[in-house]
């Protein structure tokens, strides 16, 4: 697949002039690597990546990623880890690398050798200094790239220049990405892949044939993505593989804290650390009401965070044996039960980011949406205040499988005016601007009576 995106994240990297560190870490699939290869394709830049393997064979593989750069590098045995960097940090000095060094995986050898981060941090300070490198350090573990340099008593903190999350790619890119020809399908690509390249380029090969693609990659049990959840909490360090009832309990609609207690059989309160470690990942969200104190928090959801893990705890989870067991035409029965309420939520969740992006479309500039709800009083989907507080949007997404027609048009408006507003304080008296998310405007319709209309060529053309 090309790449696409990662400018800010490019330009980022770019900044680092030597001598430099560099430090980023996300998700396993998010296209770290990807983001790096093109990077060093780009400066000259040299990629070396770790594995779970043995200390001194780590040492030696590495010398051998050094020695396509450096020749001769792999022909020395070296003792420890003080020994390789101090023959780094000699070639370095004289050119030889021709650019940034990439150490990517960084967690595998920290974990087979703990006193290396001590030994990076030596390193990074004179003898890396001194030869004037730029070492940019990767891994997909959040708590160990963070352990290494970012928390207050991390051994490498405060000396790099640049750090950042690798995030997934914005939903935008994926109607170019696929190939794919109105916006509303690629609002559906999204439900099924969300923003992690890797399941995009799986997928590319189908183009607009979701369904198959659906299930050649995730219901058929031979498919690459049928077992992805347990490889991905596997493949953490340190392990994650614990926390995969949380991630059964949630994906099954267990929300609330007491509820997910209820269903894997844990205290209410011992559950605090491991859905912190799930939100820590990426793999959870904790969802607040709009106005709500982070801090209380008292009415928070937990949700499975990314699109594509929801639609594998909703839909495969549960049912392993059965898909398993049947042919394509029921696996794919059971995927378009689900297809509805996956698609729909993933909607929500897209409108809700674009709203601080839609600028004029809107009125006023909006700040971050959230939704807001309260006990049996009704739901929104969309609040947010405008940036210059003087109005607040209320709005509803709203997702068909065709155009909605004039008449619906007007039917969804009375039925959102008619909810009133929400009782958040601060809110009273202040204007209010209602507007409806929906696929596709019919007959390039915006306006609604009192109400904005925005559709999913809106949307996707904002997150970009």
């Amino acid at each position: 697949m090309r790449f696409v995106d990662r400018v800010v994240e490019g330009a980022r990297l770019d900044a680092l002039a030597p001598p430099g560190l560099g430090v980023l870490w996300g998700r396993r699939r998010v296209g770290k690597t990807r983001l790096l290869v093109e990077w060093c394709r780009r400066t000259g830049g040299l990629y070396t990546v770790a594995d779970a393997s043995a200390e001194p064979v780590q040492r030696r593989y590495l010398a051998e990623a050094v020695a396509a750069r450096v020749p001769g590098f792999a022909d020395v045995t070296y003792p420890d880890w003080r020994a390789w960097l101090a023959a780094l940090a000699r070639e370095a000095s004289r050119g030889a690398l021709g650019g940034p060094l990439v150490l990517d995986e960084v967690p595998y050898l920290v974990a087979s050798s703990p006193p290396l981060a001590s030994l990076l941090q030596a390193f990074v300070d004179h003898e890396g200094r001194e030869a004037g490198l730029v070492l940019v350090l990767a891994g997909s573990s959040r708590h160990m790239m963070h352990g290494l340099a970012l928390d207050a008593d991390a051994p490498l903190f405060g000396r790099a220049r640049v750090a950042f999350e690798v995030l997934p790619l914005p939903a935008g890119w994926l109607r170019e990405a696929l190939g794919l020809g109105r916006p509303e399908e690629a609002v559906e690509a999204h439900a099924a892949w969300g923003g992690i390249p890797w399941y995009w380029e799986l997928a590319q090969p189908f183009g607009r044939r979701l369904e198959a693609a659906v299930d050649g990659l995730v219901l058929d049990p031979a498919g690459p993505l049928h077992h992805e959840p347990d490889r991905l909490l596997a493949d953490e360090q340190p392990g994650a593989a614990a926390l995969r009832p949380l991630l059964d309990a949630i994906g099954a609609g267990a929300s609330r804290v007491s509820e997910i207690a209820g269903r894997v059989g844990w205290p209410a309160t011992s559950l605090g650390r491991p859905l912190g470690r799930l939100v820590e990942l990426g793999l959870v969200r904790r969802e607040i009401p709009f106005g709500e104190s982070e801090r209380t928090g008292r009415r928070s959801l937990y949700r499975i965070a990314d699109p594509f893990l929801r639609l594998w705890f909703r839909v495969v989870a549960p049912r392993r044996g059965l898909l398993v067991a049947s042919p394509p035409a029921v696996r794919l029965a059971v995927w378009r039960r689900a297809r509805g309420a996956l698609v729909s939520e993933t909607w929500e969740e897209l409108c809700r980011s674009a709203v601080p992006l839609l600028g004029e479309r809107l009125g006023p500039a909006f700040g971050p949406a959230a939704r807001w709800w309260r006990g049996g009083a009704p739901e929104w989907d969309v609040v947010a205040e405008s940036l210059d507080g003087s109005a607040v949007l209320l709005g509803e997404c709203k997702w068909s499988g065709r155009p909605p027609d004039a008449r619906t048009l007007e039917r969804w408006r009375g039925e959102l005016l008619a909810k009133g507003t929400p009782v958040v304080p601060g809110l009273a008296g202040r204007r209010v601007v209602h507007a409806l998310f929906v696929p596709r405007r019919a007959s390039g319709r915006r306006p609604v009576g009192p109400c904005v209309v925005i559709d999913a060529r809106d949307v996707l053309g904002v997150l970009r």
